[in-house]
């Protein structure tokens, strides 16, 4: 039996019992590092290239500074190696999720 998520949640979110995993498509070599999102997707783009985890090491330094939580917290558990990413972000489910979720309303 799974984490029901909230209505508010947006489409990219989940919550699961050590915290949330969030989907994006990163894209590396990008002229400037930015994070929005377009219709139920977040995209990351940073300026870092995608060699030897320079560019996930730069899309976890983006969304702890845009969410204002610890680095420590994020880690990539799926698509190290291609623009399509899943990042697991660990803490309080509730916790996390109300950081993103007041992040997407105030840039999305």
């Amino acid at each position: 039996m799974g984490v029901l998520a909230p209505l508010n949640d947006p489409a990219f979110l989940r919550r699961n019992p050590g915290g949330v995993t969030v989907e994006l498509r990163v894209r590396p070599r990008a002229r400037r590092t930015t994070l929005e999102t377009s219709g139920d997707a977040l995209n990351a783009a940073v300026t870092a290239p995608p060699e030897d985890g320079r560019a996930n090491a730069a899309v976890i330094v983006l969304l702890a500074e845009q969410w204002r939580l610890p680095r420590s917290a994020f880690s990539v558990v799926k698509g190290a190696a291609s623009r399509g990413k899943v990042v697991n972000v660990a803490g309080a489910p509730d916790m996390v999720a109300g950081r993103i979720i007041e992040w997407v309303r105030a840039h999305g």
